[in-house]
């Protein structure tokens, strides 16, 4: 007998009540947005113009003119237009599962939508999952060192100490992670809004100086520069690309503040400020040429610099906190999505169930931010290494809204088809050209993502063979119902709950307690935890429980993918279906497998498969703390499988 309970008037009022906090909070949400959201992009004016000058002139030995500066600000203010305001802000940002967003949401959401042909949508999100996690260990070196690297223009004798400094700042911005960011976080968004507004104003003073600049806003000068520069056009176009890091944010961070804040906070403040200054910029270079060697610095006034140098390293550091936070967050997501084992993971405060710490992935993080930075030593000679995963991601995400556009937007095919087709060459362009980087420092983020690719598939393959195995093995569950229905053995006072992933096999932690104790608890529920395509479940649809007699109750609890598995949290909400669940009369059986590669593993590829499983299966964290269960009601059966 199942029992359900559903409930749609309640979630529509629930949707209702949400609207209406947004729409009060709306001012609020599209602050935090700028120092959450808009962090990374909002640092590229750092970086961005000064590279595209510097491919331009080949390194510095010429001086731009006139009409170059004005190629390379069309080409920055239109890759802006149609990636962020016409790709993400109009198409990708409508692609929300259930208001999440990110790689891993619109893969799960592409995969709800087809019946078939599944296993190339999970590839694409593995590879756009790792890229982010490529991308993720270049934006805090990046940001960082092109901020401290304004001491330089202050005094060039301070030069040997940018890097020293940079490593300072990143280690006490990793050091702070197991704090947790809740209290620190209030103040990103005011900092981050006057740090555009700081962008803005130092842009604007300067467009008077050479107000030709103006003229870039027609696509033709950008055009033109490509015509005239076809030598060097995807060193440009890799460097111009700088400008639009951090786009993705803009979709990763959909859950955390809504549609509507991001799109207002992109249109109204952070769009305009980052226009303004980079004609700015561009105005600076014209009326002094000489300045390209740093415009953002060389055009702040003397008494502005030191000023602009503090503001610049706290925006860099909150726009490497989105980072770090937004790793955590992808992280979190692949480990419930069983893409990656399960990891440690701390929650750092007591009423926001997203802010959390992973040691694992900070030691990760550190590690690779830390070498980059000793490796590289500018932000010059790392921004070879920033736009390759970034493209990469971008464009999986451009395949990935297309499967949406066509099975869950109802789309026809030749209007999915005239609005992917330009977004993707636009974005295979970049990509292109960043591969032009690739010997350069490109190679970084590459290798990141298949190091992490492989770390993925491997954990996939390694739980099929292993679920395929146990199968093999095991006992059908309605065989032993049956058969002890018949002949029961020693019944004994309470509950146990046994957690098995299959959910026709009996589980392996019952069979050896039968095997060993002999005995069978008043009521055995067996247990499968599952993890939905939606990002949450809400309480009326967590749980289902189906009745095999008065001994045998099969559970199953479903979580959504952004939520934290709390079995016994769930399991209370099975009194709302005549369920008696007491914590204090319940053992919960788990099986503990240790694992051992077989002896013939069948070909080399294989081998090493089967010892990176064994190695990630053995440091993944424990099954009890994961699923928040009392330590003191868990009884663990160890069992040894060969691989």
């Amino acid at each position: 007998m199942t029992h359900t309970n559903t409930s749609g008037s309640d979630a529509g009022v629930v949707a209702s009540e949400q609207a209406n906090h947004i729409t009060q909070n709306l001012p609020l949400l599209v602050l935090g947005a700028l120092g959450v959201v808009f962090g990374d992009i909002g640092t590229s004016p750092l970086y961005a113009f000064r590279e595209a000058l510097h491919a331009t002139s080949h390194g510095g030995t010429t001086l731009p003119s006139v009409d170059e500066v004005l190629g390379l600000l069309s080409l920055i203010l239109w890759a802006l237009t149609l990636i962020v305001t016409i790709k993400y802000v109009v198409f990708v940002l409508r692609a929300d599962n259930n208001g999440e967003g990110g790689t891993l949401s619109l893969m799960s959401l592409a995969r709800s939508a087809v019946t078939s042909g599944q296993t190339p949508i999970l590839w694409l999100g593995l590879i756009g999952a790792a890229l982010f996690f490529g991308d993720a260990i270049i934006t805090p070196a990046i940001s960082v060192l092109s901020a401290v690297e304004g001491l330089q223009v202050v005094e060039p004798r301070l030069a040997p100490w940018i890097v020293p400094v940079t490593i300072v700042i990143i280690c006490g911005l990793f050091v702070v992670q197991r704090f947790g960011t809740g209290k620190v976080a209030a103040v990103f968004g005011p900092v981050t809004a006057v740090w555009f507004l700081a962008l803005g104003v130092s842009g604007f003073v300067h467009i008077s100086e050479a107000p030709q600049v103006l003229f870039a806003v027609n696509p033709l000068y950008g055009a033109t520069f490509i015509l005239d520069h076809t030598g060097i056009a995807l060193i440009v176009l890799g460097a111009v690309f700088l400008a639009v890091t951090g786009a993705e944010a803009l979709y990763v961070d959909l859950g955390h503040f809504g549609r509507r804040p991001i799109i207002l906070g992109w249109l109204i403040i952070v769009f305009p400020c980052l226009l303004l200054n980079y004609f700015g910029q561009g105005a600076f270079v014209v009326a002094h040429p000489a300045a390209a060697e740093n415009p953002f610095f060389l055009m702040q006034a003397d008494w502005a610099r030191i000023p602009m140098i503090i503001l610049a390293t706290m925006a860099t550091v909150i726009a490497s906190q989105a980072v770090i936070s937004g790793a955590y967050s992808l992280a979190r997501q692949a480990m419930h999505l069983n893409l990656l084992p399960r990891l440690h993971v701390l929650h750092t405060s007591d009423t926001q169930s997203g802010q959390i710490y992973m040691p694992q992935v900070t030691t990760l993080l550190f590690v690779a931010v830390i070498a980059l930075v000793i490796g590289f030593r500018s932000s010059s000679s790392l921004s070879a290494a920033y736009g390759i995963a970034v493209t990469g991601e971008m464009l999986v995400t451009a395949i990935l809204l297309f499967i949406v556009m066509r099975k869950i937007w109802r789309w026809a095919l030749p209007a999915a088809l005239a609005v992917v087709i330009p977004l993707g060459l636009i974005d295979l362009g970049f990509f292109v050209a960043n591969l032009a980087k690739f010997l350069q420092g490109g190679w970084v983020p590459a290798v990141v993502a298949v190091i992490l690719v492989t770390i993925m598939a491997t954990w996939l393959g390694g739980r099929a063979r292993l679920a395929e195995k146990t199968r093999r093995d095991e006992v059908p569950l309605q065989f032993l119902v049956d058969n002890l229905s018949k002949k029961k053995p020693t019944i004994v006072p309470g509950t146990a709950v046994f957690l098995t992933s299959d959910i026709e096999g009996a589980p392996t932690a019952l069979l050896h307690s039968l095997k060993h104790y002999k005995v069978l608890h008043e009521q055995n529920v067996i247990l499968t935890v599952r993890t939905s395509a939606s990002p949450r479940v809400p309480d009326d649809e967590k749980v289902t429980i189906d009745a095999y007699n008065e001994l045998f109750f099969r559970v199953v609890v479903t979580f959504g993918y952004m939520e934290s598995p709390n079995i016994p949290k769930a399991l209370a909400l099975g009194r709302k279906l005549g369920w008696k669940f007491d914590i204090m009369s319940t053992s919960f059986f788990l099986s503990r497998r240790s694992l051992k590669p077989g002896p013939k593993p069948g070909s080399p590829l294989r081998f090493w498969q089967d010892r990176l499983f064994t190695r990630l299966a053995k440091n993944a964290s424990d099954a009890t703390e994961y699923f928040h269960i009392p330590t003191g009601r868990v009884v663990e059966i160890g069992t040894q499988v060969v691989l």
